[in-house]
C-alpha cells in the first residue's frame, strides 16, 4: 500500500491528469491514448449498466399487483430517482411538453459526463504504470487519465450540444422564425447588429463556455488532488518524524479533496446538461412574452 502511494505521488501532479499517448504512427499522430481507453470503458459501463437498469425498472406482470411498478433493486431505484428528478424538476419546467422527446439526449449527456468524471478519480493510469514499467518510463498507457479534462473531448461534447439545441430550435420554430428570433424584434438596421451578436453567441460563445467550464473544473480539482498525494512521495527517505506527519496529511487531505471531487463531478455533469436545457428553452421565451404581452389588452 505504502509503495503504491509513493508511486502515485511521484513525478508531476499533472502527469496523473493529462492525456497519455499509447500508440503513435510514423508521422507522430496519436492513434490511441489513455483518454480514448477511458471513453471506450465509459461506453461499456453505460451500455451494460443501462441494459441492467432497464430490466430493473420496467413494469412487471399484472399478477404482481402493485409490486409490478416497484423497482427491483436499490441501486437501480437510486438511478431512477436521479433520472426522474432531472426530467420532472429540472427539465420539464423549462421545456414543457417537449420534455419527453428531448430527455434521451439530455440524460445521455448527464450520464456520459458523470461516468467519465468518476473514472477520472479512479487511479487507472497509475495502476497501469505500476503494472508495466516501460509504460511508466515512456509516459504511455492504453487507458487512464481524465477524459473530461481533455479540451478536445469537452469541445466535441460542446459541439454536439450546440448542434442539438440549434436543431431543436429550428424544428420547433422553423427556419424563418429561428433567424427572426435572433433579431430580438429590433428595428432595422439595429436588427443586423443584434442578429450578428446572437449568431456568434448561439454558435460559438455558448459551446465555448460549455467546453471551457467542464475542462477547467476537471483539470483544477484533479491536479489539486494529485498535488496533495504527491507530498507523500516528496518526503520518502526523509525520516519518520517528517515522513509520517506529511504522509498522514497527504492521505487525509487527499481523501477530503476526493470527496469534494466526487461532488464536483456530479455538479459539472448536472450543469452541462442544465445549460443545454436552458439554451433550448431560450429559443421558446418569445412565445411566453407575446402571450403575456396580450394579457393587458384582453383584460
Amino acid at each position: 500500500m505504502i509503495p503504491s502511494l509513493f508511486t502515485l505521488g511521484a513525478g508531476s501532479p499533472a502527469d496523473h491528469v493529462y492525456n497519455h499517448k499509447f500508440h503513435v504512427n510514423e508521422d507522430g499522430y496519436w492513434l490511441w491514448s489513455g483518454n480514448q481507453g477511458n471513453l471506450v470503458l465509459s461506453l461499456i459501463i453505460i451500455v451494460v449498466v443501462g441494459a441492467w437498469f432497464v430490466k430493473k425498472v420496467q413494469t412487471g406482470s399484472t399478477s404482481e399487483g402493485a409490486g409490478a411498478y416497484v423497482t427491483k433493486n436499490r441501486f437501480a431505484h437510486a438511478l431512477e430517482v436521479i433520472c426522474v428528478y432531472l426530467r420532472e424538476e429540472v427539465c420539464r419546467p423549462l421545456l414543457g411538453d417537449r420534455t419527453n422527446k428531448l430527455m434521451p439526449f439530455l440524460w445521455t449527456l448527464f450520464w456520459f459526463i458523470l461516468v467519465n468524471n468518476m473514472l477520472g478519480l479512479v487511479p487507472i493510469l497509475d495502476v497501469m504504470h505500476l503494472a508495466n514499467k516501460d509504460w511508466k518510463a515512456n509516459a504511455a498507457t492504453p487507458i487512464g487519465g481524465t477524459a473530461t479534462q481533455n479540451i478536445w473531448v469537452t469541445a466535441v461534447l460542446a459541439v454536439i450540444a450546440m448542434v442539438f439545441f440549434n436543431l431543436a430550435a429550428i424544428r420547433h420554430l422553423g427556419v424563418v422564425e429561428f433567424f427572426k428570433h435572433m433579431t430580438a424584434g429590433a428595428p432595422f438596421p439595429a436588427s443586423i447588429g443584434v442578429f450578428v451578436l446572437e449568431l456568434i453567441g448561439q454558435f460559438f460563445i455558448k459551446p465555448f463556455a460549455l467546453a471551457l467550464r467542464l475542462f477547467a473544473n476537471m483539470t483544477a480539482g484533479h491536479i489539486l488532488l494529485a498535488t496533495l498525494v504527491s507530498f507523500a512521495g516528496m518526503v520518502v527517505g526523509k525520516g519518520f518524524f517528517l515522513q509520517g506527519p506529511v504522509t498522514l496529511i497527504a492521505v487525509f487531505g487527499g481523501f477530503a479533496i476526493f470527496l469534494l471531487e466526487v461532488f464536483v463531478g456530479f455538479m459539472q455533469a448536472f450543469i452541462f446538461m442544465f445549460l443545454v436545457t436552458v439554451f433550448i428553452s431560450l429559443m421558446d421565451h418569445h412565445d411566453h412574452d407575446e402571450h403575456h404581452g396580450h394579457e393587458p389588452a384582453h383584460a
